[in-house]
């Protein structure tokens, strides 16, 4: 019983934030200080949801900031992000090796 009232709270709290944005802002959004706010919001839950990922994928975490300070280096340099990923992934696993 315990399980289907955590599944029916998840239901209604995901339901809840889809719904009450449309039924709230049915105008265009003029304001730009929060439009600006709103075009940040996918890069920053990207960012959120990735970075612990990054720190703990190894178990020796310098490998982790040496993969993540080369992926910043890479990406500052305008790399393409397939060879970002795989430059990385290649870097850790081979560090990992050692």
């Amino acid at each position: 019983m315990k399980n289907y009232m955590y599944i029916l709270v998840m239901a209604v709290t995901t339901y809840l934030i889809r719904v009450i944005p449309l039924t709230l802002l049915r105008k265009e959004i003029k304001n730009r200080t929060f439009r600006s706010f709103l075009t940040y919001v996918p890069y920053v839950t990207l960012s959120v949801m990735t970075f612990p990922a990054i720190l703990e994928s190894t178990e020796e975490p310098w490998i982790s900031f040496v993969g993540f300070g080369t992926a910043m280096v890479m990406a500052y340099c305008r790399v393409s992000l397939f060879a970002v990923s795989m430059g990385c992934c290649l870097l850790v696993f081979l560090l990992q090796l050692v």
